[in-house]
């Protein structure tokens, strides 16, 4: 598969040229990899008004991933997501639809800011009693029986999957339920890019969301901030006419020609055996979980190539076990007091493995540790999430937040998945909440 945009920076790079534009660097090497950073010059095509050398490179993804129109990113998933809902609620205008979104509680805080830049209006869907502030266990069951209580019905429904403890829900299944309500389906797949290339595609276009982002970083060989946005073929023409001016809305003007480069070379790497690849590592993830599991480790989530231990059985918090991993120079993805997140790739290797299994097997059981997360406070929306996002606010500690408003969620990334919404009451069970996870302030209105 061709790849445009590596064969064109590097041409330039080749070429000697007196670089009379940006980057500063003008090409010398201070890192090593500055005759290769260069921005949108003439030939170089622009992101979000492409029609050379990136148009030809996304049209090289689209193919690959099967959708209607594949937008890259050079900010990750965080400007997909932004773009995804500022095209729902077009679509919505265009209806006579005021922008409401029925969304799944687990939303990554950019869904949050999204809301608060375009005014959304979110229904909060709750699912399963999932135990955790990560998981939103959504059934076609529930969906339905949320969906056919509302009055005025979303614009969209808006799902994690993967979620971040590698939990997926039906997708197939929501997403007949939205068409035959005549609602968009979108999905945040920021963790399952490579669900497209397993042997039947879990990927959320494929079974049947109208839109999806995928953080091609965080499962293909990709530089981080490489992601996508995917536009089904099913999906209305205008998401197709609009997708760069979406993008172009709230990025930057100044996007990484590094990061595009390596989403255009995975687009050779993908081509070039990752199916095969990706099924010969699978069946080697499987045999560590299955070892993990006869020591007595408990697993949990069902995504293929991510290790998610819930490891209190055994003795130990996440932390814990995150901490042992580091003492080794094992680095794990997430940790808090009930979860350990590993994520493999292809590119982790047998040896990469093998190298984690070692440690894990020297770990001795401990006492079981029985405390449990508290329960997952379901807020008093008390304002909206653009007014009180964009409020002036003060910094207070939890302990004294009781009956406040929350301005801004107080939560990192990872995994970035707030306890308290924006416009939201802060109550008893969200305090508890705060302290289990280690929150000692938040921001409220003033």
């Amino acid at each position: 598969m061709e790849t445009p945009i590596c064969d064109y920076v590097k041409a330039y790079a080749d070429s000697d040229a007196l670089r009379l534009h940006m980057p500063g660097h003008k090409g010398k090497s201070y890192l090593g990899m500055e005759s290769l950073d260069i921005t949108e010059i003439d030939g170089a095509d622009v992101l979000y008004a492409s029609e050379g050398i990136i148009l030809k490179s996304e049209e090289n993804a689209a193919y690959l991933f099967d959708t209607a129109r594949t937008v890259y990113s050079a900010e990750g998933s965080s400007l997909s997501i932004r773009a995804m809902l500022y095209l729902a609620v077009l679509y919505g205008k265009k209806n006579g639809k005021r922008p409401l979104i029925a969304a799944a509680r687990n939303a990554h805080k950019t869904f949050l800011t999204a809301a608060a830049l375009l005014d959304l209006d979110v229904h909060w869907l709750y699912g399963e009693e999932a135990g955790n502030i990560l998981s939103c266990v959504l059934t076609a069951e529930i969906l339905e029986k949320e969906l056919s209580a509302m009055l005025e019905k979303p614009v969209a429904v808006y799902i994690t999957s993967p979620d971040y403890l590698g939990n997926t829900v039906d997708i197939a299944s929501l997403s007949r339920i939205c068409r035959r309500y005549g609602i968009l389906l979108l999905v945040d797949n920021a963790h399952g890019a490579y669900l497209h290339f397993l042997p039947e595609s879990g990927h959320p276009i494929a079974l049947g969301a109208a839109m999806c982002c995928d953080s091609a970083h965080k499962t293909l060989p990709v530089l981080t901030g490489g992601g996508y946005l995917h536009i089904s073929k099913n999906a209305p023409e205008m998401f197709c006419e609009m997708a760069e001016r979406a993008m172009s809305l709230f990025a930057s003007t100044s996007p990484s020609y590094l990061i595009l480069q390596s989403l255009d070379r995975a687009n050779a790497y993908i081509a070039d055996g990752y199916r095969e690849k990706l099924a010969g590592f699978i069946p080697k993830v499987r045999a560590w979980k299955e070892q993990l599991h006869r020591q007595g480790f408990v697993l949990t989530g069902d995504e293929e190539i991510k290790v998610t231990i819930a490891p209190k059985s055994y003795g130990y918090t996440g932390t814990e076990l995150a901490e042992i991993l580091q003492s080794r120079n094992i680095h794990c993805e997430f940790a808090d007091p009930d979860y350990l997140v590993l994520m493999c790739t292809p590119e982790t290797g047998e040896n990469g493995l093998r190298r984690a299994a070692e440690v894990f097997a020297a770990i001795e059981k401990r006492t079981p540790i029985t405390d449990m997360p508290p329960k997952i406070p379901r807020g008093q929306q008390t304002v909206s999430i653009r007014e009180a996002a964009l409020s002036p606010f003060c910094t207070i500690p939890v302990e004294n937040s009781k009956g406040r408003i929350l301005a801004a969620p107080s939560v990192n990334c990872p995994p970035a998945v707030p306890i308290v919404v924006s416009g939201e009451m802060i109550d008893e069970e969200a305090i508890r909440c705060f302290r289990y996870y280690g929150i000692a302030f938040c921001d409220v209105m003033e």
